[in-house]
């Protein structure tokens, strides 16, 4: 059985999205900074339909993120629409006719709604019974290969507190949002394994800064409901 695991990027002071976020303004105020260095990349270009893009360290993230993929979880906000049900012109996704995922997506839901099915291989289904009903459902869909639990905060929350996240890593971007939505909070005592910090080349108001980096862990067993965690600073010019 695959892993269950995130990605995610943060901002120093811990957050994953801004103040004041909307469905017309999805990660809130300067929440769209967080995600700055992944949209000039190659490799997340070409798994939206776009063309050129940088290739540098910071490349590798997201092929890994790619990886062994077979399903995906994300929340309601993730998926957007606003709150409430569905109504009679329902939302099909922030991503057009050939969504990224190209693979079964498990939206969890309190408002029940029929599949999905858009290009490229991405079926929606609509979850209505529960975290642990839909991550069931996405192992069984990705038959042996990793599910990727998508976000947003609140259902990567309710992952985390029930111990059912295997592996997860945070991309820290060195900006300051001040405010919006936290990633651990609501977690309970979360117990953490760190695996590994990955190295960058970043610059902050043209200063050079060097980050640590730690060797991959050894591990024997893995202790259930404690996640492996690795950390990493994107590639990017920030100053």
């Amino acid at each position: 059985m695959g892993n269950f695991r995130f990605q995610i990027a943060v901002s120093l002071d811990g957050f994953v999205a801004g103040p004041d976020q909307s469905v017309e303004n999805p990660l809130g105020v300067g929440g769209e900074a967080l995600h700055d260095w992944v949209v000039e990349l190659e490799a997340w270009r070409r798994s939206h339909g776009l063309e050129g893009g940088e290739v540098n360290a910071s490349t590798r993230v997201v092929e890994e993120r790619e990886a062994n993929v077979g399903a995906t979880v994300v929340g309601r906000n993730m998926f957007g629409g606003g709150p409430g049900p569905w109504g009679d012109d329902p939302w099909r996704g922030w991503w057009g006719d050939d969504p990224p995922f190209h693979t079964p997506v498990f939206v969890i839901t309190h408002h029940p709604r029929e599949p999905l099915e858009m290009d490229g291989g991405t079926t929606f289904h609509f979850v209505t019974d529960g975290i642990e009903s839909a991550l069931e459902r996405a192992r069984e869909a990705a038959d042996g290969k990793d599910v990727l639990l998508g976000g947003g905060a609140n259902v990567i929350q309710q992952y985390l507190a029930a111990g059912l996240v295997d592996e997860f890593e945070l991309n820290v971007v060195p900006v300051v949002l001040g405010g919006g939505e936290r990633l651990l909070e609501n977690v309970g005592t979360l117990k953490v394994e760190q695996i590994r910090a990955r190295r960058r080349t970043s610059r902050i108001s043209s200063t050079a800064s060097s980050h640590r980096t730690a060797r991959p862990a050894t591990f024997g067993r893995h202790e259930p409901g404690r996640p492996r965690c690795a950390i990493g600073v994107p590639e990017k010019d920030f100053s």
